[in-house]
């Protein structure tokens, strides 16, 4: 079973009083500099800052009563651990977080703000795993897995939704790809919603397990991803693999230069805070790896949380 426009819509339903409509802007400057008119959805701007919200609400949501009163629990390097932790306190519900011990202290503090029960691990997805199952077991908490889960996929979904809704023109949609939920949301929408239009994703050129993946035809695992886009370290799953074999266009790599300077460029130009994985999204563009040249392309905006002590572009 995979997820459906129709799943999607019913989670754009679940969470419309929960998570924040966001806006889309554009940037005269930045449709010059690429030669594309470019349509930016700033999930930067969602509640905890990034898309991330929008799964963990519709999977919190999701929830019997009965379930929720055990409370949820996940891995996560940060986003999402902040998404799950706030959605379940809005729900009253506990959220217990197990998070890398390596992970930036702005995502820690932020998820210990957001009510947050943190078990730090050693920052291997086997520690995170094994942490993670322990904590289930003594909990009865759900597992809300950061991207591999039906409900998480179709939230991610919804930004899509919405960007179509008030752009409904568009000729490519671009997301970033770290797991994939974001990016198959995105892509069930898109193409579900829209005849013909091409769903490209941005991967960083050092941690590419995505694009090798698509090449290989089988799931290429993450091995100590070595880029500043810390959104997009992990591999994709079992669920979001599949989706994005059949449905994205094509994987687009884009530089640490590229991400760095795609980044300073928007914060500078279109005056918004965005993370290095957003940046990866429209360093796609930027780099001009493919021709879009005239087109409307829309660009989920995934993030803006930034450890503002470690600018990417200070030395």
């Amino acid at each position: 079973m995979t997820t459906t426009l129709n799943d999607i819509r019913q989670a754009a339903e679940r969470i419309k009083s929960y998570a924040h409509r966001t806006p889309i802007l554009t940037n005269q400057s930045l449709n010059e500099k690429v030669d594309a008119q470019v349509f930016l959805k700033c999930e930067n701007l969602q509640k905890v800052g990034a898309f991330k919200f929008r799964g963990a609400c519709n999977a919190v949501y999701s929830l019997t009563d009965e379930e929720a009163a055990r409370g949820v629990c996940t891995h996560s390097s940060g986003n999402h651990a902040q998404a799950l932790a706030l959605a379940a306190k809005m729900r009253g519900i506990p959220a217990y977080i197990v998070m890398p011990n390596n992970a930036p202290s702005v995502k820690k503090n932020a998820v210990a703000g957001y009510g947050g029960q943190i078990t730090f691990c050693e920052p291997t997805l086997e520690a995170r795993e094994s942490t993670l199952e322990r904590i289930r077991l003594e909990t009865g908490a759900t597992v809300v897995h950061p991207y591999n889960d039906e409900r998480v996929i179709a939230g991610q979904g919804t930004a899509a939704l919405e960007l179509l809704e008030d752009v409904p023109d568009l000729d490519v949609i671009i997301a970033p790809v770290g797991g994939g939920g974001l990016l198959s949301g995105t892509v069930i929408a898109a193409t579900e919603l829209k005849k013909g239009i091409r769903v490209i994703a941005g991967e960083p050129e050092m941690a590419d397990d995505a694009f090798r993946s698509m090449q290989a035809g089988k799931i290429i695992p993450s091995v100590n991803p070595k880029t500043i886009a810390d959104g997009l370290l992990t591999s994709l799953g079992s669920l979001t693999f599949p989706i994005v074999q059949q449905r994205v266009e094509q994987i687009v790599t884009v530089s640490e230069a590229g991400i760095i300077e795609t980044m300073k460029y928007v914060w500078e130009r279109a005056k918004i805070i965005i993370e290095p994985s957003s940046a990866v999204a429209i360093g796609v563009l930027w780099e001009k790896k493919i021709d879009l040249r005239g087109l409307k392309v829309g660009v989920i905006i995934s993030g803006g949380n930034v450890d503002l002590e470690k600018l990417p572009w200070q030395s």
